[in-house]
């Protein structure tokens, strides 16, 4: 696996990960929630790690929903970086991280999985229990019928409707969402795909910033939630309002909230216990 996107954490010992372990094991029923700390082993960056997540590299901020619906230059901007960084964020493979949460909920004491990551890779790895709170880049979906296709069957509706594309490398690095840097400009010869039922707005079926989770998910998570006697976070410093608002619900209920990540999070002063490490190293010992 890749660690190039990994930042520097200080050596963890034996009995540090056996003091934590036993703690989150004395949990009967736990809830995991996971954010783009635990994809950073399969090679896809995140956004927050200390002085290697993107927004401490560069000015890059991500597409807003209004943005996307408003303005067809701006859909046009991002499915041209979608569809170069396509080919390399499909393949991304699944890590120790994630097959381990899928082989949990074999287990009684594992009540639900939440994640911020629109990778797709819990469902790769065989996670059925799971609420992808951002949606998924996997799937493309309508904004006016709302069908929804494969995101690699869109792929190939792009690849035909710009055929002098399919030659062309994205310069730079994949980015959290599943884009690549393009020079300014360089998409407006680059056609956009509509709906081929009702010539509707495509679009990923992730949430945008500015857009809001589905209140039927929120709904969904907060019943997880009751049925829960802790949670366990990994790689997440939980910044975005979306996946700390669980953490708090649960310090609110006095349930014991334990932390994976390396650097801080916006929830340590709730945490009953907290880990600096990568993630795989701590569920290998769960």
């Amino acid at each position: 696996m890749s660690s190039r996107f990994i930042p520097e954490c200080a050596k963890i010992d034996a009995g540090q990960i056996k003091r934590f372990v036993n703690l989150v094991s004395t949990v009967d029923r736990l809830l995991v929630l996971t954010g783009a700390g635990i994809s950073t082993e399969s090679g896809i960056p995140d956004y927050r790690s200390p002085k290697i997540g993107l927004y401490e590299r560069s000015n890059h901020r991500p597409m807003m929903h209004q943005d996307f619906m408003k303005s067809a230059a701006s859909r046009r901007r991002y499915w041209a970086r979608n569809f170069l960084a396509w080919p390399n964020f499909s393949k991304a493979v699944c890590n120790e991280t994630h097959l381990t949460l899928a082989k949990w909920e074999a287990s009684d004491r594992f009540t639900w999985l939440i994640t911020q990551n629109v990778d797709g890779l819990h469902t790769k790895a065989g996670s059925a229990m799971l609420s992808e709170l951002h949606g998924c880049g996997h799937r493309v979906r309508c904004m006016s019928c709302h069908s929804i296709i494969s995101r690699q069957d869109y792929q190939i509706s792009l690849a035909a409707a710009n055929p002098h594309w399919t030659t062309k490398e994205g310069p730079g690095e994949l980015k959290p969402d599943g884009d690549i840097h393009i020079e300014p400009g360089a998409e407006e010869d680059f056609k956009v795909v509509s709906c081929q039922n009702c010539g509707g707005i495509m679009k990923t079926d992730v949430i945008f910033f500015g857009d809001n989770v589905p209140l039927k998910m929120v709904e969904t998570c907060y019943e997880k939630l009751d049925q829960s006697d802790g949670i366990l976070v990994l790689g997440s410093s939980l910044e975005v309002m979306s996946g700390y608002r669980f953490v708090y619900y649960m310090n609110i209920q006095k349930k014991p909230i334990f932390i994976v990540n390396i650097g801080s999070t916006r929830a340590d002063d709730l945490a009953t216990a907290k880990i600096e490490a990568k993630a795989s190293e701590i569920v290998k010992a769960i």
